[in-house]
């Protein structure tokens, strides 16, 4: 015959004034953390109590029940509750519902308190955004969202980040297929069939830690560290319809561009505009190019210029800079170490007397006329020209050199008495008379060797340091 299962019988709940309840010794929860009674209080000031106190009687000496009841487990409720009344917020007498244990039960109030605190699971991450994105569509705000359960709204945005992964990858990850970690990687692109395509590549490899994830999804994107973002701003890439990814849960440097060919569309137009303006200052020609190759100059005969000197404004503020850098490094002369904010203005003053040191250079208008310059990007975002490059078909013909044998002033006859005769052809006239230095005269011999024109020696070094540069690039 079989045995009846015994029933069992669950503690009666009740309410309980709160002027009768009092916190247990027996509460094991002494050190604070998560949510602080404040806020605690501010919650069940706005939605009331969700749980009830667990209670039990407090007895007399004698063992008989004074009526008070101590609370060993819902201590911070308690105390919540307790603020509430010092606020004026709460009756003294408000009923409290409370679970109550009986009295002299077999079960330690320790134990009911370390059972409340331990017998609990913390709820999935993607429980809570579920959550979130319900309370979104129901007309919460992420800022309400976060006002309601007392975090940051950067949490409530990391939460429903995850709405942008694809379901398959979720549903993987709730079966504990991937980490979290893994999961927030996906959430920077909103390609379901991207990132669809990245978790089975990257499932059948050893490495699948979150930054693989990261690199393969933004692959074909520019960072928005990139020179070319930072030449013509994120706002102006945002305003012709670009694109931008997000990782809310790394540091990302601003992003990722995903529209890289509206990006470079961007950059050549400000290129062209500023090579037009630089084109106005009277230059033959302008070339522009994101970058040019190394040493595509070498070809290029160069127009000297003159540096602009320092007007009054620029002499005075580079006087006050030098005095304040001069001044900071005195001031912490003993230091270790600059504080970063000093370490920040002096990089500043740095930048900005190398900015007035570095002067332009000023043209001759006719040299121009037949010159170009070269716009390009510079590595660090700002727009590199180089002015003063000369076509070789542009350069002025140099004169010749040469002798006029014609001429008698090029001998000194005088120097030469008695050492010249005139040769005539046995046949005759010849039709003019020449001279000959006579065979028993031998010429004189130049003293040394004769030196080189300048003009031949700078093109000679000119074409030694190019052969120089082509051998260090090509090793």
């Amino acid at each position: 015959m079989a045995s009846a299962i015994q029933k069992i019988a669950l503690n009666a709940s009740r309410d309980i004034p709160f002027n009768k309840l009092v916190l247990s010794q027996s509460n094991v929860r002494r050190v604070k953390s998560s949510l602080s009674i404040e806020e605690l209080a501010r919650d069940i000031e706005r939605r009331g109590l969700l749980q009830s106190l667990n209670v039990r009687p407090v007895l007399d000496g004698e063992g008989a029940e004074t009526g008070t009841y101590e609370v060993p487990a819902g201590g911070r409720r308690f105390r919540a509750l307790e603020l509430l009344v010092k606020q004026k917020k709460l009756a003294k007498t408000a009923p409290v519902p409370c679970v109550v244990r009986e009295a002299g039960s077999a079960i330690l109030a320790e134990d009911d308190s370390l059972a409340e605190n331990v017998q609990r699971v913390a709820l999935h991450p993607l429980d809570q955004f579920r959550a979130f994105r319900d309370m979104l569509e129901k007309g919460m705000s992420e800022e309400e969202i976060a006002a309601a359960f007392f975090v940051a709204p950067a949490v409530v945005k990391q939460r429903l980040r995850l709405m942008t992964v694809s379901d398959k990858l979720l549903e993987i990850y709730e079966q504990d297929g991937m980490r979290l970690e893994q999961l927030m990687a996906f959430s920077i692109s909103d390609d379901h069939a991207r990132q669809e395509q990245v978790w089975e590549i990257v499932a059948q490899s050893h490495n699948r830690e979150p930054y693989v994830i990261r690199r393969m999804l933004t692959e074909k994107t520019v960072r928005a560290s990139d020179a070319r973002v930072r030449f013509v701003g994120l706002d102006a890439y945002l305003a012709a319809g670009g694109h931008i990814m997000r990782d809310l849960f790394e540091a990302d440097d601003g992003g990722w561009l995903q529209d890289p060919a509206i990006l470079d569309r961007l950059v050549m137009e400000k290129l062209h505009t500023a090579a037009e303006d630089i084109r106005a200052e009277g230059w033959k020609w302008v070339e522009t190019s994101l970058s040019f190759p190394w040493g595509h100059t070498r070809h290029f005969a160069e127009i000297d210029g003159t540096e602009m000197p320092l007007s009054d404004e620029e002499t005075a503020r580079l006087a006050a800079l030098r005095a304040e850098q001069e001044s900071i490094e005195a001031e912490y002369a003993q230091a270790d170490e600059y504080p970063d904010e000093v370490d920040t203005r002096l990089g500043e003053i740095e930048q900005a007397i190398l900015a007035l040191e570095e002067r332009p250079l000023a043209f001759d208008p006719a040299d121009m006329g037949r010159a170009g310059a070269f716009v390009s990007l510079d590595s660090d975002g700002t727009l590199q020209v180089e002015r003063g490059f000369v076509l070789p078909k542009d350069m002025p013909a140099e004169p010749d050199e040469t002798n006029d044998a014609d001429s008698a002033d090029q001998y000194d006859h005088s120097a030469y008495d008695g050492q010249y005769e005139r040769i005539a052809d046995d046949g005759g006239d010849v039709g003019g008379e020449g001279y000959s230095i006579a065979p028993d005269v031998e010429p004189e011999e130049e003293d040394g060797i004769k030196p080189l024109p300048d003009r031949l020696l700078t093109e000679l070094t000119a074409w030694r340091t190019l052969a120089l540069r082509d051998a260090f690039a090509s090793n």
